[in-house]
């Protein structure tokens, strides 16, 4: 693609990288050349994925990372610089989980831990990859992919936890672009230099994943994750001067997309 930018050489961490959506993310990566992290509490599944990219001639590492746990996430973030320094440049925060639930019986703990994996982890983890990468030389670009959701902007029954955190997340993601913007440098010929990381949105609405089977949505009402990945690597490639604060995607026949 013309003025795109290339992933060969560069490291991409994808949490929820064990299924759905992080798992289609990492081959889509990995197939357009990155080196990926695959990054999940489900060991088994983080395998599975690094041994698909694998077989598709992709290279891929699993580390453990529960986005909740400060901790850990501070320590993958650190174990990555040390052992790729600035080619750790990307991060795609999929991670997320959903508890149905009315308003009459949702349960504390659950609507908790949702906030926590869906806006809490990858605002955190998020905070901790641009401490390090905003000393990146000039020139270079980090990439940051938050997924959302199109039940970030609708609104439905039965699913306050998920949308509420959603909702969250979406409005600090756009609290994060401002003040990108406003961390622009001036150089001494009165030129500016923006922040060296760039922090763009994915929303998209049904997909065909493990974590939608509760809701039991007709199929050719969904997306493949697969196609949503294929944005995902497109915003990355992006060339470094161009910018999709937002990205919106469903299927055709979507029927709760806000017209």
């Amino acid at each position: 693609m013309a003025g795109s930018r290339s992933l060969d050489g560069r490291v991409a961490l994808v949490t929820g990288g064990a299924s759905g959506l992080g798992r289609a993310t990492c081959v889509a990566l990995a197939g357009a050349g990155a080196h990926v992290v695959v990054a999940d509490i489900d060991a088994a599944g983080s395998e599975r994925t690094a041994q698909l990219v694998g077989e598709a001639g992709g290279k891929a590492d699993v580390v453990a990372l529960d986005v909740t746990d400060d901790a850990g996430r501070r320590a993958v973030v650190a174990q990555l610089f040390e052992q790729h320094g600035d080619a750790f440049d990307v991060l795609v925060n999929v991670a997320g989980i959903d508890r149905p639930g009315y308003v009459t019986d949702i349960d504390l703990a659950d609507y908790q831990r949702v906030q926590a994996v869906n806006c809490e982890g990858p605002l955190f983890l998020t905070s901790e990859f641009m401490k390090r990468v905003q000393h990146l030389p000039e020139g270079r670009t980090a990439d940051v992919v938050h997924i959302v959701s199109l039940s970030a902007v609708t609104s439905g029954s039965g699913a306050i936890a998920y949308n509420g955190s959603k909702a969250g997340f979406l409005n600090a993601t756009r609290c994060i672009q401002r003040e990108l913007r406003e961390k622009a440098t001036r150089a001494d010929d009165g030129t500016e230099r923006p922040f060296p990381c760039r922090v763009q949105a994915v929303i998209p609405a049904a997909m065909d994943t493990p974590m939608m089977e509760q809701w039991g949505i007709p199929p050719h009402l969904m997306m493949p994750p697969s196609a949503v990945a294929e944005m995902v690597r497109y915003l990355i490639t992006l060339h470094p001067s161009a910018f999709v604060p937002e990205m919106q995607i469903v299927p055709r026949l979507e029927p709760n997309f806000p017209r």
